[in-house]
């Protein structure tokens, strides 16, 4: 079985530039690629969390670029989550290419708000996931 942690992507040919590298805008997606599926194979997924009241905006973005990748590469994404607190989390995300090169390396920061977009606090408000969250760190 594959760790839960770990997506792959295939680069594709429309997420390349006239010089055939991979646009750095696409790696953002990408992450967003990698959280969705980390947070499903958790139990977590997206459908789950809005259905239960928590929304989880992007706060800041950070993305350093190490190396090039090109159409069709398979790329790996580790997904690490760095910090939770209940009411914030920090994800970190390394990519590699098949030769195990590291190629991006980058972070997202998160909150969870309720539909209203009031801050939640999820210790309290959706323990289940606050606990299942924390046992990750």
């Amino acid at each position: 079985m594959r760790d839960q942690r770990i997506f792959q992507h295939k680069v594709q040919y429309y997420e390349t530039d006239r010089m055939g590298i991979t646009h750095h805008s696409n790696y953002v997606r990408w992450m967003e690629e990698a959280r969705v599926h980390f947070l499903e194979q958790i139990g977590w997924g997206y459908d789950r969390l809005e259905s239960s009241g928590i929304l989880s905006p992007i706060i800041s973005v950070e993305c350093r670029y190490k190396a090039t990748t090109t159409f069709p590469e398979i790329i790996d994404i580790e997904i690490r989550l760095l910090e939770f607190t209940g009411v914030k989390m920090k994800i970190g995300y390394t990519m590699k290419n098949s030769s195990d090169t590291v190629v991006f390396e980058g972070r997202t920061e998160l909150c969870y708000l309720n539909r209203e977009g009031r801050p939640l606090r999820l210790q309290k408000s959706h323990p289940e996931f606050y606990e299942v969250m924390k046992s990750l760190l």
